[in-house]
């Protein structure tokens, strides 16, 4: 523990001096980026995911503080447009077509060819969506830069292989997710099924990592950064993100449980049959994750991920309610003391977000017509 609350603190500085300054410059770059789509609903997608998912890469780059200095700028570059890339295909892959299947397995496999590093990319990402002007190859750019950074780390060798199985996971999750409303339920069940066997865990754990699977292929690519990495510690690598990619899906369910139920957004805690039933697969896959860090390379700092990844979620609002406050504090209690820093920063974090906000409505009041 005490080696996890060192690489916290190294993760920090390394963060704010190093990793934050390229972050912040990508995103300026996929921002003008989109703005030159000329197609009015994709340009609407990418600005807007880029608007209102901006911690999101943020938070992805901090996995890139496990790279080698040396090779960090260039896993992090890589790490910011997978995750652009990402949550551009989750908004494309939720607008309604004919054929949701089809439409959706063209356009993400964009996902795939950005590390697939020696396959050529698919020549047309839309070619099934119902695009009029396009995105002025926005996708493809995205793909490029995915595949130049990752094609320059030392070990691409190591994780060329290993990093087709969490990004084919996210992108066949993404995609069945979507079309459940044309196609059914069980078409996803199914899947799930077929795809767990052999993994040590249930469907319903295998689909929740599968659909936060594009944190198990940042965490590759960062450790592709690293020459010493063997082909084995990225399969175990691999193996050790799925279980945790399960409870930032569950968490994140978790926390919108209650505002999802009022306005109707599909919530997949449903699959479980009661909290009590989610709380303690949450708790399985706690332990698990804590007991296989230590055999990956940097397995202090990916406990300090996982700590960072739950005290996300559960210094959010949602997680006080009476529904997820239980399965919150018990997933935050298997963490203590190294999840309390991290706590305390995120909640101080949130109040002056909350005061921001405050102040900003105040200001707005006072200055409207009659205001007095």
């Amino acid at each position: 523990m005490a080696r996890a609350m060192w690489a916290l603190a190294r993760a920090y500085v390394v963060y704010w001096l190093r990793v934050a300054p390229t972050v912040r410059g990508q995103l300026r770059r996929w921002e003008t980026r989109a703005g030159e789509i000329p197609d009015p609903s994709l340009k609407d997608l990418a600005l807007g995911k880029l608007a209102n998912e901006r911690f999101n890469v943020e938070v992805a780059a901090m996995i890139a503080t496990t790279a080698p200095r040396s090779s960090r700028a260039r896993a992090t570059r890589a790490i910011v447009a997978l995750q652009v890339m990402y949550d551009y295909l989750d908004a494309l892959t939720e607008q309604p077509t004919a054929h949701p299947l089809r439409t959706g397995f063209q356009s993400t496999q964009a996902f795939i060819d950005a590390v697939q590093i020696v396959a050529p990319p698919t020549k047309d990402y839309y070619a099934y969506y119902p695009t009029t002007s396009g995105d002025a190859g926005y996708l493809v750019d995205l793909v490029h830069t995915v595949r130049t950074e990752i094609a320059q780390l030392p070990a691409v060798d190591s994780i060329a292989d290993v990093i087709l199985s969490p990004t084919a996971r996210v992108a066949g999750a993404q995609v069945r997710i979507h079309a459940i409303p044309h196609t059914g339920r069980r078409q996803l069940e199914r899947w799930a099924d077929g795809q767990a066997t052999d993994t040590g865990l249930g469907w319903r754990e295998w689909l929740f990592g599968a659909m936060g699977s594009v944190v198990a292929a940042h965490a590759l690519i960062a450790l592709a950064a690293d020459q010493h990495t063997t082909p084995g510690q990225a399969r175990v690598l691999d193996e050790t993100y799925l279980q945790l990619c399960m409870l930032t899906t569950a968490l994140d369910h978790l926390v919108d449980y209650e505002r999802d139920s009022k306005t109707g957004q599909q919530s997949y805690l449903y699959l479980y049959t009661t909290r009590e039933e989610l709380a303690g697969q949450i708790a399985v896959m706690v332990a698990r994750v804590k007991k296989r860090a230590y055999r990956i390379p940097n397995g202090a700092h990916h406990l300090m991920i996982l700590s960072g990844v739950v005290a996300y979620y559960t210094s959010q609002p949602g997680a006080r309610t009476d529904y997820a406050r239980p399965v919150t504090k018990l997933v935050q209690n298997q963490l203590r003391p190294l999840i309390t820093p991290t706590l305390a920063t995120l909640y101080a974090w949130r109040l002056a977000k909350r005061l921001d906000r405050l102040r900003l409505w105040r200001l707005m009041k006072g200055n409207r017509p009659g205001a007095k």
